[in-house]
């Protein structure tokens, strides 16, 4: 490859991972909409989530093309092949936190036009800030190529899902104790579950980040392990 074809392959790669940044701006956004539509009964803002889900799928669409495009004309090798073949893969998870997104939007439209006046008493805004926190960080990760911020995102994943079991916990003692809540408490247990799925894709993207640097597969391996590899 020459010089010149070699500038413009990495112009090439970098406005991939641009967009890949500006991808996970939006569904960060549309998370954080989401909530806030929730616990504030803004139906402008739950509407919007809802529309918003669409420019998410779009972008995934064109950010996939645009990597196939670059493995057919300069079938890259080793370093680049991988930061490929990370973008693809980030992009399917970043599309599926939109789809949690307007999944919970959906919910909270459902939840505030009924507008029950037995909703059980339960705060979901920790774990939501939570998951946004390891989204944003792995999605620093991947900007900076930080494996030790990477590992730190799936050890945060475990704090997401105690904090997950703790919340179905409390959702089932209402219902148990009052059957008027049931019928929220539900819908509550889907929002959660959405809030928890957010973190398991943000998790995938951390892994990716760690096989893109070092070269390894550590999904589906210990913390340990993960650590471990981040840091060598």
């Amino acid at each position: 490859m020459n010089d010149h074809t070699s500038k413009k392959f990495d112009a090439e790669l970098e406005g991939i991972r641009t967009r890949v940044l500006q991808m996970g701006g939006m569904v960060e956004l549309q998370i954080v909409k989401a909530m806030e539509g929730l616990s504030e009964g803004d139906l402008l803002l739950i509407d919007q989530v809802i529309e918003n889900d669409n420019r998410v799928n779009h972008l995934e669409i064109e950010l996939d093309e645009a990597c196939n495009q670059v493995i057919a004309k300069r079938q890259p090798t080793a370093v680049d092949l991988r930061m490929i073949s990370t973008v693809q893969k980030t992009i399917t998870d970043l599309e599926r936190i939109g789809d949690e997104a307007k999944k919970i939007a959906k919910t909270a439209k459902q939840l505030h036009t009924t507008g029950s006046s037995f909703a059980p008493q339960i705060r979901l805004g920790h774990i939501a800030d939570a998951v946004v926190d390891m989204l944003r960080t792995s999605l620093d990760a991947y900007a900076r190529l930080d494996t030790i911020a990477a590992a730190q995102v799936v050890r945060h994943d475990k704090e997401v899902d105690a904090e997950f079991k703790g919340i179905m916990r409390q959702l089932i003692t209402y219902m148990m104790e009052d059957p008027r809540t049931i019928s929220q408490s539900i819908e509550l247990m889907f929002v959660a579950k959405s809030v928890e799925r957010i973190g398991d894709h943000a998790k995938n993207i951390a892994e990716y980040v760690v096989y893109m640097v070092k070269g390894r597969d550590v999904r589906h391996t210990s913390l340990e392990e993960i650590e471990r590899e981040a840091t060598r």
